[in-house]
């Protein structure tokens, strides 16, 4: 007697249909036996099979970001993004294990989003009704509860990457900057090395080892201004002051040993000083801060915060 075995729960694999699991694979990127998988549990739904493939995605990177955790990270990038009209700043370091990771685009998308959500949050700040800036500084907590565009937190995000790149990655700081609408004359400018290679848009974040933003009061040649003020950004980077400086500071007696941003050899200039070349002009500082990737906390020069708002959250 002839015995005929029939499948009747699952999807056979001749049913599935291949433009769907082809178009599936090049929307999330999961493997060709995931997403084979995940067809054949939701019978060729490709929504459904799409959030069945996030969820296990999400899991998985929970579980493998509890492994790693500790894992040092010394290497990874630091994000630098302006609003299109100058207006709000944002600062990130992402941390990760490896330089070979750091070059990855899929960690390197991370950074940009997280440096997006930062910008967003910064934006809708309060601001401050005294000074004519706020300087908003984001804790590791408060990072991680930040909504990302797809709507989950930065922390789900980070354990997706940490699933699909293998190491362990860390949201270590973030600082932003926001002036208010009334004061025209300030602007924000900021730097990213190395620069990138060729033209960003603005709005976009820029990814390097090395940040700076500087809060400047100008408004006589807004062109002129925006070159000056990644001048000063590329000067911030290079020299590292710790503070701005003013009236009562004393120059240094080497040159090698000052500290104040004012009272520097203008790096793109050395016979002439930082606050000459602001002077001449027309330009002033009022705050700034650099960040260097993988620098050890006892490095973080803390810079006076006179003039500017924390905001809590």
């Amino acid at each position: 007697m002839m015995i005929r075995y029939f499948h009747s729960g699952q999807v056979c694999w001749a049913n599935l249909n291949k433009s769907l699991l082809a178009k599936l694979r090049k929307k999330t990127g999961y493997t060709f036996a995931n997403c084979k998988k995940a067809l054949e549990l939701h019978s060729n739904d490709l929504a459904k099979a799409e959030v069945w493939l996030k969820e296990q995605a999400q899991a998985q990177g929970w579980e493998k970001a509890t492994k790693l955790e500790g894992r040092p990270t010394s290497q990874g990038l630091v994000a630098v993004l302006l609003d299109a009209a100058g207006r709000h700043g944002s600062m990130v370091e992402v941390n990760c294990e490896t330089d070979f990771v750091a070059r990855n685009r899929a960690f390197q998308s991370v950074v940009e989003g997280i440096s997006e959500a930062c910008l967003k949050y910064i934006q809708g700040a309060p601001t401050s009704t005294i000074h004519p800036f706020t300087k908003v500084h984001l804790d590791v907590d408060q990072l991680k509860q930040l909504p990302s565009a797809k709507g989950s937190s930065l922390a789900d995000e980070v354990a997706l990457a940490i699933h699909s790149v293998g190491e362990n990655i860390v949201i270590r700081r973030a600082v932003g900057f926001k002036t208010r609408e009334e004061d025209q004359e300030l602007f924000l400018s900021g730097y990213i090395h190395p620069t990138p290679v060729t033209n960003v848009a603005a709005g976009t974040p820029l990814l390097g080892r090395y940040g700076a933003l500087v809060v400047l009061k100008g408004g006589k040649d807004s062109e002129k201004e925006e070159l000056l003020g990644r001048q000063l950004c590329q000067h911030i980077v290079g020299m590292n002051p710790l503070k701005v400086g003013g009236e009562g500071d004393e120059p240094a007696k080497d040159p090698e040993d000052e500290h104040c941003l004012l009272l520097q050899e203008y790096l793109l200039d050395p016979t002439t000083t930082v606050g000459h070349v602001l002077a001449e002009n027309f330009l002033g500082v009022l705050d700034f801060t650099r960040f260097e990737c993988g620098e050890e906390a006892s490095e973080q020069h803390k810079i006076p915060e006179s003039k500017a708002v924390k905001a809590s959250n």
